[in-house]
């Protein structure tokens, strides 16, 4: 094996791992999630060929964010440290034990912070909280591997490279502002990206709805993307999720 390849490898083995884990959850949604949509509103095809579509979708989106990332992550600093050291067969403890104390303790007070927002729902989504409830699998594995992938990994990525390219002219590491401004880009379209769901099933455009997803979701999208930004990507991924686990089980008591 050449240089060349003996670097390529590594990266390969570390995008493959990303994109296995994270299609773990899309799968998991495809198998949970869409039969739930099937029985609130009709169908404009077959529930197993949304499915079919829905995955294949899916997979080319993750692969395209984890390229990105895998790609452009070093450039700008940012990294996923336990998904490293599993790539290049490190042990994985070392480069994630730095990350599970900061995760836990973002992700517990925002799961709190979850539960006490849903208890402000607009009034034209109280009534889907009951009837639309995904699986506590579902939203652990899809929130906090997929989505992390997807919009921290793949998206803000690109946006701090981007600003580091064309802000920075590419001048030494990535600067607080810099940062700041790819946090927040990539949470405005983690805000943006839950919206056609939340109005496909309220099945009309509610300005209240509007707010309150993009503000929720755009604000906990700041919260992963400085854990990502700060301590690494799984660090993001165990707070996201850890928020859904303990706004379930504060929705139990």
């Amino acid at each position: 094996m050449n240089a060349t390849e003996a670097a390529t490898s590594p990266r390969l083995r570390l995008g493959l791992l990303l994109w296995s884990a994270s299609l773990l959850g899309a799968a998991t949604v495809t198998v949970t999630v869409l039969p739930l949509l099937a029985g609130q509103v009709p169908l404009p095809a077959p529930l197993w060929l949304i499915s079919v579509a829905s995955l294949f979708q899916s997979a080319l989106l993750l692969a395209l964010a984890v390229w990105g990332g895998v790609a452009l992550a070093a450039a700008v600093g940012l990294r996923a440290p336990a998904f490293e050291a599993a790539a290049t067969r490190l042990p994985i403890m070392p480069a994630l034990r730095p990350q599970l104390l900061p995760g836990l303790l973002a992700g517990a007070p925002g799961g709190l912070l979850l539960f006490c927002s849903l208890r402000f729902l607009p009034a034209a989504l109280s009534g889907l909280q009951e009837r639309y409830n995904p699986p506590l699998l579902a939203r652990l594995l899809y929130g906090g591997i997929t989505e992390e992938v997807l919009l921290r990994w793949g998206l803000m990525t690109a946006f701090a490279w981007l600003a580091w390219r064309f802000l920075q002219r590419r001048h030494g590491a990535m600067r607080l502002d810099t940062a700041w401004l790819a946090i927040a880009a990539s949470a405005l379209v983690f805000g943006l990206g839950h919206l056609p769901v939340a109005l496909f099933l309220v099945g009309r455009f509610d300005p209240g709805v509007v707010v309150f997803v993009i503000g929720v979701n755009t604000a906990f999208g700041c919260l992963f993307g400085f854990l990502y930004w700060r301590w690494g990507l799984e660090s993001a991924m165990i707070a996201h999720g850890m928020t859904h686990l303990v706004n379930e089980l504060a929705n139990q008591l």
